[in-house]
């Protein structure tokens, strides 16, 4: 299935809190929507570049690309090439709290780039079962025109971008295999360069598993190893009265003659123990306690899909890298068979994509664009169902991002920091007749920043749209929506908008 198609709207949005203005603007669109699903392929995709003709001084012209793509391809049986990529825009606070969502087309907005590509492999030798990947990503965060900070308060060091590297090679045989219990061995390196100050984050481990079967639907596993990890960094220049310089972009300008100095470092045993429970084949759930990264870990997942048109998902994370390295894991961790979710004001991606097949959410991976290293946990569950006439998800979630700064350096101002997000997403779509159709799309965001001063922000909004088939290749769509930043910085003002839109898409 694949869906070309454009569009012209025109679109007001009125600024309710602080000021009274209303902008205007005609937007032109075209855009992909493609689904390819068959035994040795899968991808799903929707791409879309749009402008806007401003009416008026304050309403100024823009050019948005964004879209959301993952798929695989079977090269020979074991072998496959996945490959995903994310465009999307943002808002970013001075605290560098960011989020998906309707944003609208102002100066203190952002563009979100993230690619990555790479093979694996999933063979047998003998009894042994041998799995491998390698995947590399790269990630681009747009300068922003305009960070919205209090007086006198300076922003973040905003992440520019960064290459990341993840690769993996396991051994192993299943119980009654070989053994009454099963066995394995692996190893994983995982790199992420960023280009802001030089950093550098890396992990190399080695470990061995074990599953020791209990009951026909219960086992308990665990492994040990070895592991190495070390983050690193440059300063920035300084000028003449020892001040780093800040260049054109609003990021520091490295100095490459500087010395790479260590931020954070440790060596040595890693372990993990925990419980495996699969009563049937749509229910598992996995949870793990360990040690890493020099201190306690949780780890766990579950998944359930009562019917083939419904799944709720649940994921408790722990790992360190930087912004790129993330938002790459997220990416390729969403299912290749999904309906894109945009905002119809807007036409920007919102946080989930529709589909009833594991994680269908990219908000956790946002959250902060601080350019520092970070040990990022949480916990993000989402669910979503295909009914027929009726389509609807949700995704929720909690995200603690513990940064690494390098002493000696200006990232040391960040060392320690915690920000930490909660978040929610959801969709709805339904047919109300053969022709028509209502959807309706909300979120909430709040940061809490690791930094005092800067204060906490919640931004929520919605919008609900009725779309009308006037032929069969011509639609007509009205929408209406909210959306609101509310600060508790004292020194900056709230700000709410309310937008409508009228608009005709014509698909081939």
């Amino acid at each position: 299935r694949i869906s070309p198609y454009i569009e012209a709207a025109q679109v007001a949005t009125a600024e309710l809190k602080p000021g009274n203005d209303v902008l205007t603007y005609t937007r032109a669109a075209a855009g992909l929507d493609a689904s390819i699903q068959g035994r040795r392929t899968g991808l799903s995709a929707s791409v879309r570049y749009e402008h806007y003709f401003g009416w008026g001084r304050k309403a100024n012209d823009a050019d948005v690309v964004s879209g959301v793509v993952r798929g695989y391809a079977t090269v020979t049986p074991g072998l496959q090439v996945e490959a995903g990529g994310l465009a999307a825009r943002t808002r970013v606070e001075g605290n560098g709290g960011t989020s998906l969502g309707p944003v609208g087309v102002g100066n203190d907005t952002s563009n979100i780039y993230s690619v990555y590509a790479g093979p694996t492999v999933a063979t047998r030798v003998g009894d042994v079962q041998v799995t491998g990947g390698y995947r590399i990503g790269y990630t681009r965060v747009e300068s922003p025109d305009a960070v919205v900070t209090a007086p006198g308060q300076a922003p973040v060091d905003v992440f520019d971008d960064s290459v990341s590297h993840n690769a993996s090679l396991r051994a192993g045989v299943k119980p009654g295999d070989v053994l009454p219990v099963g066995v394995g061995i692996g190893a994983n390196w995982n790199r992420e360069d960023i280009s802001n100050l030089d950093q550098r984050a890396e992990d190399r481990n080695i470990r061995g598993d074990v599953i020791v079967p209990v009951t026909a639907s219960v086992a308990l596993v665990g492994g040990v190893g070895y592991e190495d990890v070390k983050v690193s960094s440059r300063d920035a220049v300084r000028d003449g009265l020892g001040n780093p310089v800040i260049g054109p972009g609003g990021r520091y300008v490295t100095d490459k003659s500087a010395p790479r100095r260590i931020a954070f470092e440790t060596d040595g045993l890693i372990w993990d123990a925990g419980v495996v429970w699969r009563p049937n084949r749509r229910t598992m759930l996995e949870a793990r306690v360990g040690k890493r990264y020099g201190s306690t870990t949780y780890q766990g997942s579950f998944s359930y899909a009562p019917n083939a048109r419904s799944s709720i998902n649940v994921s408790v994370y722990d790992a360190l890298g930087g912004f790129g390295g993330r938002l790459n894991t997220s990416l390729a961790a969403l299912p290749t068979d999904f309906e894109a979710n945009r905002d119809v004001l807007t036409g920007n991606l919102t946080g989930c994509v529709a589909s009833t097949k594991g994680n269908n959410c990219l908000a956790s991976a946002l959250g902060s664009v601080r350019s520092s290293v970070f040990r990022g946990r949480g916990i993000t569950a989402s669910y979503g169902a295909d009914l027929g006439r009726i389509k609807a998800g949700i995704g929720l979630g909690y995200d603690r991002r513990k940064f690494v700064g390098t002493p000696g350096t200006v990232l040391a101002l960040a060392d320690g920091l915690i920000d930490e997000r909660y978040w929610m997403a959801g969709y709805m779509t339904a047919r109300t007749s053969e022709r028509g159709s209502l959807s309706g799309n909300a979120y909430v965001n709040w940061f809490e920043p690791g930094d005092a001063l800067a204060g906490d922000y919640r931004t929520v909004g919605g919008s609900v749209s009725y779309g009308h088939l006037l032929t069969n290749r011509l639609s007509a769509t009205a929408a209406l929506g909210l959306d609101g930043v509310l600060r508790d910085d004292p020194a900056l003002q709230d700000f709410w908008t309310a937008s409508a839109l009228v608009g005709l898409r014509y698909s081939f």
